[in-house]
């Protein structure tokens, strides 16, 4: 099983530990990842140039292409915008045509081959609850969690057909194979506030203290997440913090624990 892993910007340049404990993981699952020339994956631009963005992306899914690979994230906006900018290529042809010119242009045929799968429905659904469960050698057994699935990751639903956009439960069935439990929690589904972090600081943070108040109310010990820019939105607001109120784990490390991989190998 072997993919183009797809980091973005965020997680080399400001959550390095993600990356890590990615490749941890899956390489102890068999799966072989292959880096190539990855631009940004479009997104800071869609709300200046819908072509700029689209190029952007299609760029990157051409270099997958005719590399013969599938696309893998562990990033939930680079997931989102990459399977937008196939939607978008889809369904209008006088923008696939302009696209694929400047893209021919490069050297880099596009026919739309080449798919886009996150980390989380990879393991849940390629790689398998069973071998997942069969991986597992240090259960987190009695570690209540919730599970922060973020908003690329299942809006629009029919773009991301990632899970039901209303009930999703795929990350908490990857929780459970850990041995850890996840926590029923009334805002799972709210934005973490990151978005509104550079337009509106006081109300970013106040949407992100809101989801941790509720998080905490309902049991949990653990924020779980599976996005860089929800990653770094609750550590963020517990920066000054010097006994943080939540702790902040990413499912890939939460996983790797549970595996017994060596907790520097995850960016522990």
């Amino acid at each position: 099983m072997k993919y183009a892993l797809f980091l973005g910007c965020k997680i080399p340049s400001r959550l390095p530990a993600y990356a890590a404990s990615t490749r941890a993981v899956l390489e102890h699952l068999g799966v072989s990842l292959v880096d190539l020339d990855f631009n940004c994956c479009g997104y800071p631009a869609r709300d200046v140039r819908r072509d700029a963005f689209v190029l952007a992306a299609a760029r990157n899914l051409a270099l997958a292409e005719r590399a013969g690979l599938n696309v893998l994230t562990p990033c939930a906006c680079c997931f989102g915008t990459l399977r937008h900018a196939i939607a978008f290529l889809n369904e209008d042809a006088a923008l696939r045509g302009r696209i694929t010119g400047a893209l021919a242009a490069q050297g880099l045929p596009w026919t739309g081959t080449s798919q886009v799968e996150h980390v989380l429905p990879l393991l849940a659904r390629v790689i398998g609850v069973d071998a997942l469960a069969g991986a597992v050698r240090e259960p987190r057994t009695g570690v209540r969690v919730a599970a922060q699935y973020g908003c690329h990751t299942l809006r629009p639903s029919n773009v991301a057909r990632f899970d039901n956009a209303m009930a999703p439960t795929v990350f908490e069935d990857l929780i459970r194979l850990t041995g850890a439990t996840p926590v029923d929690w009334p805002r799972k589904l709210d934005c973490c506030g990151d978005p509104l972090h550079e337009a509106n600081a006081p109300l970013s943070e106040r949407i992100t203290r809101v989801k941790i108040d509720d998080a905490l109310a309902s049991g949990a010990e653990v924020m779980c997440t599976a996005c860089p820019h929800c990653h770094l939105r609750f550590d963020g607001v517990q920066a000054d913090a010097t006994d943080p109120s939540i702790r902040t784990l990413l499912y890939t490390q939460l996983l790797g624990l549970a595996m017994g991989l060596p907790e520097k190998s995850l960016g522990l």
